[in-house]
């Protein structure tokens, strides 16, 4: 539920991004090209997110006792999200690039394959995905420790 949420609020922001990066036109009418996409890579990339948090408390933390900070624990897993989902992120961008109308799922996959593209920008997006996931996890536990003081 978590990623369709976002991708509802997500899809037409990405739309225009990528437009913007291939330098493309753009109408209106396009905010919602992929849209169905996105919300497919958001759902299992939120999904994969939980999963990899709940597996590493379960087989590093209780399993090892071990204690991993928010920061490494949410970058981790939110690398390995990503690494599950990346050929849809390829195939959300190809989408909304514009340049490849009418073309499959599998085609657009084939062809980032056979191009060489399918990894391209990926060291970037794990490095910005560490960082900002990292972060946010930080600040959320952070929060979350601070309410509970004033609740107790």
């Amino acid at each position: 539920a978590g990623g369709i949420g976002r991708g509802l609020v997500e899809g037409p922001f990405e739309m225009v991004k990528v437009r913007r990066q291939v330098v493309s036109r753009w109408h209106f009418r396009d905010a919602f090209q992929g849209f169905g996409v996105t919300l497919f890579r958001n759902s299992f990339l939120f999904a994969g997110f939980v999963i990899y948090l709940d597996i590493f408390k379960q087989q590093i933390e209780m399993k090892h006792d071990m204690t991993v900070t928010p920061f490494i624990k949410a970058g981790i897993c939110a690398n390995l999200a990503w690494l599950t989902i990346w050929p849809l992120d390829v195939v959300k961008t190809r989408r909304q690039s514009g340049k490849y109308d009418g073309k499959s799922l599998a085609w657009l996959l084939g062809d980032a394959f056979r191009s060489g593209h399918m990894y391209r920008g990926l060291s970037v997006g794990m490095l910005r995905s560490f960082i900002a996931n990292g972060a946010s996890m930080e600040v959320y536990t952070i929060v979350e420790r601070e309410l509970r003081k004033q609740s107790q």
